[in-house]
């Protein structure tokens, strides 16, 4: 049941909104939208209404996606196998193609008509599009899995600049016609970098990082690069968790200022984030910026 608010206290609501909104007004901001954190259409309709809401006070809110589910429903279809190595996924030509058709097709222009039919401005545009996201394969034993070579961000900001929310597919391309692959948690830290983002949010469908996976109550709310770098490099950060926390510590050295990994399964996590002092998954900071 939603909570009912009298006049007064929506008026409160805002005034206390007020320094975030004015900290935050003019910055960019990346949201990196997960897969499996968009599998709920009521949690996918709040997160659509937190980014416009962020646009409508003045927040440049960029917009990039994954689609793991997707892909693997429409690959098995083609009747071909998922795996993974190191939580990527393993891709050949054909499944590369597979994936460009299901990012850059379906899932993008689903999220790019939902925020359109919920009142905001959106445009949707892929990594190819405009060479803006140049890649190499990333290692042979995956295939077409890119590793990001350059990040033009100029697509983006034309965007920004006439008022619209970029939506962004992560898929990639070199100067040889290949697509690739890209994990969409390495696309938002490399986009975000480029752009010199203020924040970057990780949504997915876990609490944050947790000292131990199997209890959500684990979860590390602020965390240091140096921190989270022992937690890989001791085996507590595994799976899938590897790419998305290695893609924190590069937006961070690349000069974000903070990267959050946020459970995308909680209403309104994005706002409870940015506008209150209640946080909605695990911050991973620089040493000297508590």
């Amino acid at each position: 049941m939603a909570l009912r608010l009298n006049n007064a206290e929506r008026a409160e609501v805002l005034t206390q909104a007020l320094p975030y909104i004015q900290k935050y007004t003019g910055k960019i901001v990346v949201v990196k939208y997960g897969g499996n954190a968009m599998i709920n259409e009521e949690l996918k309709n709040q997160v659509m209404q937190d980014i416009i809401l962020l646009r409508l006070v003045g927040v440049e809110v960029v917009l990039v996606h994954g689609g793991g589910p997707e892909i693997t429903e429409v690959l098995a279809k083609f009747g071909k196998k998922t795996e993974f190595v190191d939580g990527l996924r393993v891709t050949d030509k054909e499944s590369a193609q597979i994936v460009q058709m299901v990012l850059a097709g379906k899932v993008n222009k689903n999220l790019v008509n939902l925020l359109q039919a919920k009142g905001g401005k959106a445009i949707g545009i892929s990594g190819i599009d405009g060479g803006m996201i140049k890649a190499k394969v990333k290692d042979e034993r995956i295939g077409y899995v890119g590793e990001i070579t350059d990040i033009d961000v100029g697509p983006i900001l034309t965007l920004l600049e006439n008022g619209y929310i970029p939506v962004v597919s992560t898929v990639g391309c070199d100067g040889y016609g290949n697509v690739y692959n890209i994990n969409a948690d390495t696309a938002a830290s490399g986009i975000a970098g480029a752009l010199g983002a203020e924040r970057m949010f990780a949504l997915t469908d876990i609490a944050g990082v947790m000292t131990d996976k199997n209890d959500p109550t684990s979860v590390l709310r602020s965390i240091t690069v140096k921190e989270a770098k022992e937690l890989l490099s001791t085996g507590v950060i595994s799976g899938g968790m590897i790419p998305k926390v290695q893609s924190c510590i590069e937006a961070i050295e690349k000069g974000v200022k903070r990267v959050i990994i946020m459970d995308g399964r909680v209403p309104h996590s994005i706002l409870m984030e940015m506008l209150t002092d209640e946080g909605a998954g695990t911050m991973i900071h620089r040493a000297n910026d508590e």
